[in-house]
């Protein structure tokens, strides 16, 4: 038990995502443990007794909870890799406000977008390309967000790309005409064996996400 690393996770959470790329970048072993969410293993209640909520890292016997705080965490712990987060403090901060930023505005509007219908569909397909616009600026030309190599920000933006093709049929836009060099950076990082094999099939989330808007009766 040197070093027994177990993650608790749903296939297709961008949290838990970003999580899995940040585990197979630096080249980590670990059990992995998929949770039904609509009904919880005590392991998960017992790990994340506050938030109740995947991913949870578990590292000999400790949780570590939240996605953005889980990659922190495996980027300090496993610092014989290539580190995450960029050394600079000012541009460590910069790409931690990124990533806050996806967590609240890009989250928002990536929920509006898929759960409701009407109008508020329509505000929420806005914010949610007005925050990608935003987010391409900030990319610039650099192939990513932190220079030439795959970064903290890179992979607290990557999970939201499975989902996109379920959005854009939803919604009734296309990413790609809107944000192109966003759509390039995201292909660019899919060609890493590390996000590729880490993120979820597209058509698999399209269809996970038809089933819940019957569900609740958007569809």
């Amino acid at each position: 038990m040197a070093n027994e690393v177990i993650l608790l996770d749903f296939w297709l959470s961008m949290f838990g995502m970003r999580v899995r790329v940040a585990l197979a970048e630096k080249g980590i072993k670990y059990e992995y443990k998929e949770e039904n969410l609509s009904n919880k293993s005590p392991l998960l209640l017992q790990m994340n007794p506050i938030h109740k909520k995947i991913p949870v890292l578990i590292h000999n016997g400790k949780p570590i909870s939240e996605s953005l705080t889980i990659v922190q965490y495996i980027d300090e712990v496993w610092n014989d890799k290539a580190p995450l987060l960029p050394s600079d403090p000012y541009q460590r901060a910069q790409a931690r406000f990124w990533a806050d930023f996806i967590d609240k505005k890009v989250y928002d509007a990536w929920r509006k977008v898929w759960t409701t219908k009407g109008e508020e569909k329509e505000a929420g397909k806005k914010e949610f390309l007005d925050a990608l616009k935003l987010l391409e600026t900030e990319l610039g030309d650099k192939p990513y967000f932190g220079g030439d190599s795959l970064g903290f920000l890179d992979i607290a933006l990557v999970g939201f790309y499975p989902w996109f093709y379920a959005l854009e049929t939803f919604g009734n836009f296309s990413v790609e005409a809107e944000c192109p060099k966003l759509i390039e950076w995201a292909k660019s990082c899919k060609e890493k064996e590390s996000v590729s094999k880490s993120l979820a099939d597209e058509k698999k989330v399209y269809e996970f996400a038809t089933e819940r808007r019957k569900k609740i009766g958007i569809e």
